[in-house]
């Protein structure tokens, strides 16, 4: 039986989400147990903040959820990939429909945005 080795990471694995229809990569997060059995048994996608120290489910400020559709990992069983169906406008929290926006063309990043929502109007810090 295959068990996902939360070891290797010290007890984070990276979780690629990716749009289950077009194939889109909308964003990579960190899960460790807990959270991947959330996802597991919500059919939500919840996650691991490193920054914030925190368990968070995507979309719970903006309302940008995520359906869980498929649910695969790799062959040594440290990361998924996760296919979802995207509730909202935006999977990243910068109003942009995918976090992969920033492309390398001639030698430098270069944004390709369009903000789909206005983060400070979405996310009010207070």
């Amino acid at each position: 039986m295959i068990q996902i080795d939360f070891d290797k990471m010290g007890g984070l694995i990276p979780a690629i989400i990716q749009d289950h229809v077009s194939g889109e990569v909308l964003m990579v997060a960190f899960m460790d147990k807990k959270t991947l059995d959330l996802t597991l048994e919500s059919g939500k996608t919840w996650f691991f903040s490193r920054t914030r120290n925190k368990y968070w489910m995507k979309g719970e400020e903006s309302g940008n959820t995520q359906e869980v559709v498929e649910v695969l990992t790799d062959c040594d069983a440290d990361s998924v990939v996760i296919k979802v169906k995207q509730n909202g406008l935006a999977a990243c929290h910068t109003g942009n429909r995918s976090c992969f926006y920033v492309k390398w063309e001639n030698g430098q990043w270069v944004e390709h945005s369009n903000p789909l929502f206005n983060p400070d109007e979405v996310y009010k810090k207070g």
